[in-house]
């Protein structure tokens, strides 16, 4: 009796000492954790949640690779193996698995991506830009009114095209305000006759920066008291019917004769009309040309000229204004003392220049009637045109002549000058034309267009494109 209930006794503890040390491993890969969950050995996963089967799931095979439901994706692949649970891809051609992410295979399309263009995470794009990318190569287009003015796209498009110093481009500022994309111009309503030089100077597109603007004698001298000199400048809106402002409504004529139209009051034939007074040459003039060698300039007459002071903005390097030289000279007296002038002197002086015009032909002619410049005109059985023993190919026809008073005679094209000016100092300007050896058969010229430039110039005159 006493041995039955020793037994019983040791069963017992036998019995409660396994209980407490929980189940045993069964076949499955799985352990019971405290919360009841499995815990399951390297390679094997509970995916379904069912504990009851273990850890079923195989995690080293493409569907779930490494963890349940991670597929060891296919798209844009060579191939994809799940090895050791690591999803290991081989990309096609010209794409990369950048997210890291195997799931969606090898999503980046290296040779279009904006996010990923030719290499992960190479970002095609830039500040107030829209990227494009080709084969890999990135392509960047600034967005409408911006500008890389600095050549510089690690900071995009930098430059608004819409301020003052670059105003629809990177390469031309305002004298005045920029409207939109282009400089507001301020020279509607003008009278053709006005005696007010700040109206001529806003004709010619200087709409802001004048300090003072003044009719003086092509040397600066005052001008002189003579009813005929007004005649010598005019704002006009345009010149015959072919011939428009560069920019604006209006544009500046001066002349040796009347700075008119044939159908404008007060204008005078430019083949017979002297305004009856003589003038000084400016400072180191005359100038002869080197494609007429030996001839001597006659003496100046019925001189005009505007000049002006201005104010150089803080971010300008330069300015550029566009003009264009008529002259009834041509053809009978190229090369003779009759060497009409239209000269732009600037103050202070520019560095290599003598005298400081800063308008001249690609042959370091003066714009005068001597110059290589005179495209416009026509003749007989030409082009070419012989005249004064030089050779014309007048490649711009005769047109912009109809209805300017120079019929049969000869004109340059539209030509554009530039200079560089300090920024933040003051500069003076005076644009003069004037007769030479007589005050008949005359010269006029038409200028517009006057802006600063945000770039440093060099000193040159050329034709406009």
């Amino acid at each position: 009796m006493k041995v039955r209930h020793v037994l019983a006794a040791l069963a017992a503890s036998i019995t409660f000492a396994l209980s407490a040390c929980g189940p045993s491993p069964d076949d499955s890969g799985a352990d019971d954790d405290d919360d009841g969950s499995l815990e399951c050995e390297p390679g094997l996963g509970d995916c379904d949640g069912d504990p009851a089967n273990g850890c079923e799931t195989n995690l080293t095979k493409e569907e779930n690779c490494g963890a349940c439901g991670e597929v060891c994706g296919v798209a844009n692949t060579t191939s994809s193996v799940c090895a050791s649970g690591v999803c290991e891809l081989s990309c096609t051609d010209g794409f990369s698995n950048c997210d890291g992410d195997a799931a969606n295979g090898c999503e980046a399309a290296l040779d279009s991506s904006i996010a990923h263009c030719g290499a992960c995470f190479e970002f095609c794009g830039a500040e107030s830009a829209t990227g494009t990318c080709t084969a890999g190569e990135c392509a960047l287009a600034c967005n409408a009114d911006a500008g890389d003015c600095n050549d510089d796209m690690t900071d995009g498009c930098e430059s608004d095209l819409t301020a003052t110093e670059s105003c629809g481009s990177c390469d031309v500022g305002c004298a005045g305000a920029c409207a939109g994309a282009a400089c507001a111009a301020c020279d509607t309503g003008i009278a053709v006759d006005t005696g007010d030089a700040m109206m001529a100077a806003a004709a010619m597109g200087l709409c802001a920066d004048v300090t003072s603007a003044q009719w003086v004698m092509p040397d600066g001298s005052t001008a002189v008291s003579n009813a005929n000199f007004p005649l010598g400048h005019g704002v006009l809106a345009g010149f015959g019917p072919n011939v428009t402002p560069r920019h604006g409504a209006s544009l500046l004529a001066l002349s040796s004769g009347t700075a008119r139209q044939p159908t404008d009051t007060g204008y005078q034939s430019v083949s017979g009309f002297s305004k009856g007074y003589t003038n000084a040459h400016p400072p180191g003039f005359p100038v002869e040309s080197p494609a007429c060698p030996g001839v001597v300039t006659g003496g100046p007459r019925d001189g005009i000229a505007l000049e002006v002071t201005l104010a150089v903005p803080a971010w300008a390097r330069g300015f550029a204004f566009d003009h264009r030289f008529y002259t009834y000279e041509w053809p009978g007296f190229i090369c003779s003392q009759y060497n009409d002038f239209f000269v732009a002197l600037l103050s202070p002086i520019p560095e290599g220049q003598a005298n400081g015009n800063i308008s001249f032909d690609s042959q370091g002619n003066p714009v005068s009637v001597n110059n290589a410049f005179l495209d416009v005109c026509g003749c007989a059985g030409g082009p070419p045109c012989i005249a004064g023993g030089k050779t014309f190919t007048c490649p711009l026809g005769t047109a912009d002549l109809d209805g300017t008073g120079f019929e049969s005679h000869a004109a340059t094209g539209w030509l554009v000058t530039t200079a560089p000016a300090a920024p933040g100092t003051s500069i003076t300007l005076r644009l003069a034309v004037y007769d030479s050896g007589d005050g008949v058969l005359d010269s006029s010229v038409l200028v517009d267009n006057f802006r600063w430039l945000p770039v440093e110039p060099e000193v040159e005159t050329t034709p406009v494109d």
